[in-house]
C-alpha cells in the first residue's frame, strides 16, 4: 500500500474516530479478558464513548498535534504527540493503524514523524505508553523496534 503522511485537518475528526474504534476494538477485547468482565464493566463501562470522547479531544486540543497517514482519501493510521517543554519530553500520546493496512510500515512512519516534531520542539526524550496484554503485543513490538526502553510497571485492578 502506498500511504502519505500529513498534518491533521479538523475534517479528518470523524475519520479518525472510526479508526481509533476499529483499530482499539481488538486490543479492550484483550484487556477484557485479563481484568474479567465484571473488574473491566466498572473500569471501562463504555470503553467507546470514552476512546471517542479521547480523540476527539486530542483532535480538537490547541497543545496537541495529530498526524495522520493517508492512502488516497483515506485515512489509515494516526498519531497525537504531547510536548512536555518544561521536562524537554514528548509524548506520542495515541498511535492507530486501522486493522487492514497495519503491517506495512504506517505505525513505523507515524512515530518516527512523531519523533522527529518532538526533537525539532527541543525534546531530548520520547515516550510512549502501551498495555502488556496480548492485545497491545503489536505495539510493544513497533516501540522495541524503534529502541524505546520499557520500564515495567505494574497496575492492579479488584472489585470492591
Amino acid at each position: 500500500m502506498a500511504f502519505a503522511v500529513r498534518p491533521f485537518e479538523d475534517a479528518d475528526t470523524d475519520q479518525i474516530v472510526a479508526l481509533s474504534l476499529r483499530a482499539w476494538a481488538p486490543v479492550h477485547a484483550s484487556m477484557a479478558r485479563v481484568l474479567g468482565e465484571s473488574v473491566n464493566a466498572l473500569v471501562y463501562p463504555d470503553w467507546a464513548a470514552s476512546q471517542e470522547r479521547d480523540v476527539r479531544d486530542a483532535c480538537g486540543d490547541p497543545d496537541i498535534s495529530v498526524t495522520v497517514a493517508t492512502d488516497g482519501d483515506t485515512i489509515v493510521g494516526f498519531v497525537s504527540v504531547k510536548i512536555y517543554r518544561s521536562s524537554q519530553m514528548g509524548e506520542m500520546d495515541m498511535i492507530a493503524v486501522d486493522a487492514a493496512a497495519q503491517r506495512q510500515g504506517i505505525g513505523r512512519a507515524l512515530a518516527e514523524c512523531a519523533m522527529t516534531q518532538m526533537r525539532a520542539e527541543g525534546c531530548a526524550v520520547a515516550t510512549v505508553a502501551t498495555g502488556g496484554d496480548a492485545g497491545h503485543a503489536p505495539a510493544r513490538a513497533l516501540y522495541e523496534e524503534l529502541r524505546f526502553t520499557s520500564l515495567p510497571l505494574v497496575r492492579y485492578y479488584r472489585k470492591l
